[in-house]
């Protein structure tokens, strides 16, 4: 069974997490659960697509009921929810983390820098952290020694600088040496290997559900979800998004607190594509 929208249908719905289905109390509503349940239920693929790397992903699990599948770690890293495991990962090489940090920590003074291996995480001594780092796998060293090991992302905090400024500074430095993003309102990089984004990870499993891009739908709210919302068929943002987002989304939905995801899957489920064909 598939969903019918204004874009035709709807195999794929495709979500970022916090800020997007994650309220701001850190949960997930019973609503927004239910709705993606449902689209599983009815044959739509499910994917949450986010930053987090796959080992804050075990809440998430629990509170979805298992639900879809999750491409971390900002297209890195491929999870199933359903058996909690990675199946497949694009990892930033120790050369490329070395030369990245190099070049970043010589231009822009300031940085401090951690490194997301997925299931652990290392960083320097006075690295800052926003969030709770969960986990035993962690490790405290000088930078050089802590990019030893294939890492998910690079992760760079800068103190005072403003996050979209930072972005573009990281930007013009690295070019195509890796791909950066951001998905804070504090000044902190996301480093991942060359091409990957959360759209590279969602079009590689797209391609193995043999769903084209046309027939997703994708919510998101930061600048991490733009190359996610420009891949889909269709893109929503949250009404609390960035405003970058909000700029490039095709519609813009309720707010994460007011289950606007959810509202827009319900309407998805309700609205089954038009038969096609002469009239009898």
């Amino acid at each position: 069974m598939t969903a019918g929208g204004r874009s035709g249908v709807v195999r794929l719905v495709a979500t970022d997490l916090d800020g997007t289905i994650i309220r701001s109390d850190g949960t997930i509503s019973a609503r927004t659960s239910r709705a993606l349940a449902a689209a599983e239920a009815a044959g739509i693929a499910v994917v949450l697509v986010t930053g987090r790397p796959p080992r804050w992903m075990a809440e998430v699990a629990e509170a979805t009921g298992h639900t879809g599948l999750a491409i971390c770690s900002n297209g890195a890293q491929l999870y199933d929810l359903h058996t909690e495991q990675v199946v497949d990962s694009r990892l930033l090489s120790p050369a490329t983390l070395l030369t990245v940090y190099s070049r970043l920590s010589a231009q822009i003074p300031g940085l401090r820098f951690a490194v997301e291996y997925g299931s652990g995480f290392a960083h320097e001594p006075g690295y800052e952290h926003g969030w709770t780092i969960g986990g035993r796998d962690i490790r405290v060293d000088r930078p050089e020694a802590i990019m030893d090991r294939p890492a998910a992302k690079l992760l760079a905090r800068h103190p005072t600088l403003d996050p979209d400024e930072l972005l573009a500074a990281a930007s013009a430095l690295l070019g195509a040496e890796a791909t950066v993003t951001h998905s804070s309102t504090s000044a902190l990089l996301e480093i991942s290997a060359p091409g990957v984004t959360k759209a590279s990870g969602l079009a590689e499993l797209a391609e193995r559900l043999g769903v084209p891009a046309e027939q997703a739908i994708a919510f998101g709210d930061m600048p991490n979800d733009l190359a996610m919302l420009a891949w889909a068929g269709r893109s929503v943002a949250v009404g609390n998004g960035h405003p970058a987002v909000l700029a490039a989304a095709d519609e813009v939905t309720a707010s994460n607190d007011d289950d606007g995801v959810a509202a827009v899957v319900e309407r998805l489920l309700l609205d089954p594509p038009a038969a096609t064909g002469p009239a009898g």
